[in-house]
């Protein structure tokens, strides 16, 4: 891990708090300071920023890279840099494909690597996370559901639905299959920095 003063890693932890879902910032503050579980990835192991859509995933991205010292790769990001294919349009036209290439690409990334996945990752390839280390980046319904309904730059996953009904449907279907993968809370990562800072 890199060194850096108690005072500028201390700064960072609070970064990471501001970055998280505004409804559940006080909750994970209330965590990092009760007994709970520590949580570290070795050195080769791939760390993988997974969880809902508009969870905050891209915006926690640079914030664990630099808490880690390693380089963080947006998944979706590289998939459009890559095949020059957009995936609002990619997703909506042929979601097949789209799944194969974002399941590929991460297999494909160096031991160690830090990549943050799409919403979508975790409920349609757990088998492909098996020895990652997968912080689960947590988000409320209630700013899931804003998020979505604000950002209409985001691809449409059930056309056959109102957008409120897609929101409400696709959340709880992956919210249940989140619960079937293991995954890292966020705080047990965020606690073990923690700990250490404190005399």
């Amino acid at each position: 891990m890199p060194e850096r003063s108690a005072h500028a890693r201390r700064l960072l932890l609070e970064q990471l708090l501001d970055a998280v879902d505004p409804r559940l910032k006080s909750r994970l503050q209330r965590a990092l300071l009760l007994p709970g579980p520590l949580a570290l990835p070795s050195t080769e192991q791939t760390v993988v920023l997974a969880g809902h859509r508009s969870a905050g995933k891209t915006r926690l991205l640079p914030l664990v890279a630099e808490l880690l010292g390693r380089p963080g790769v947006d998944l979706d990001a590289e998939l459009e840099r890559t095949t020059g294919r957009a995936l609002k349009n990619w997703v909506a036209e042929d979601p097949t494909t789209f799944r194969a290439a974002e399941r590929r690409t991460l297999q494909e990334m160096p031991p160690g690597s830090l990549v943050a996945v799409g919403g979508g990752f975790l409920s349609h390839h757990p088998e492909a996370l098996t020895g990652c280390f997968t912080l689960i980046v947590p988000v409320s319904f209630e700013t899931y559901r804003e998020r979505l309904l604000a950002d209409t730059t985001r691809p449409r996953l059930r056309s056959g639905m109102s957008l409120e009904e897609e929101i409400s449907t696709v959340f709880h279907e992956r919210e249940a299959m989140h619960h079937r993968v293991p995954t890292v809370p966020l705080e047990d990562l965020l606690r073990t920095f923690w700990r250490e800072e404190r005399p």
